[in-house]
């Protein structure tokens, strides 16, 4: 690939967060093309068409942000506690870095086929942490015994949900490391057996 190519990639991926985060409704692909100083054509000649975009786009977002430096100290805790702390730690402050976008998604996604799949690829990979946790605690045997690992991998997930942080953060004012320390103590809570 050119090096011209290689930099249109970002320039357009770069246009398309812009205009997310500034709140735009429905983002088209004329829209983002503009914005990147680039022709509609060399748009698809990167993206096979808008959904692509938008699910590399939240990828993209992820490896500027550097998530997998987030997610470190989650993926070496030696405990299940450790780790659902850690991971609550990485997703909870990171709500507010990507909140720009993950609101437009979650907006457009009843009526944009494109917007929802690349938020459902989002929404997989947040699953898949909690699940990482949720299995931790389970090995570690400290799992509440009446809960099922699936049933607390859902609460977990629910728990964590950016509609959640938005109600706490936005509506009711909390600040943000008042909503990870209290999300760390309601996962305990509603996932680890009591501690004798």
């Amino acid at each position: 690939m050119s090096s011209e190519k290689l930099e249109t990639r970002p320039r357009i991926l770069n246009a398309a967060w812009a205009l997310l985060e500034s709140g735009d409704s429905i983002v088209r692909m004329s829209d983002i093309a503009k914005k990147a100083g680039v022709s509609r054509q060399a748009v698809y000649l990167h993206f096979a068409n808008r959904a692509d975009l938008l699910t590399v786009l939240t990828r993209y977002i992820d490896e500027v942000k550097d998530t997998d430096a987030r997610l470190a100290a989650s993926r070496t805790a030696e405990s299940g506690p450790e780790r659902l702390d850690a991971f609550i730690d990485a997703w909870g402050n990171y709500i507010p870095e990507i909140h720009g976008v993950a609101h437009a998604l979650m907006a457009m996604q009843d009526t944009d086929e494109a917007a929802r799949r690349a938020w459902g690829n989002r929404l997989q990979a947040i699953r898949e942490g909690c699940e990482a946790a949720v299995t931790a605690l389970g090995r570690d045997g400290l799992l509440r015994p009446d809960l099922a690992e699936d049933k607390a991998v859902d609460l977990l997930w629910t728990l964590l949900s950016v509609r959640n942080w938005e109600h706490l953060r936005l509506d009711c004012g909390w600040s943000q490391a008042a909503f990870v320390a209290q999300m760390k103590t309601l996962a305990r809570q509603a996932l680890m057996r009591p501690q004798d």
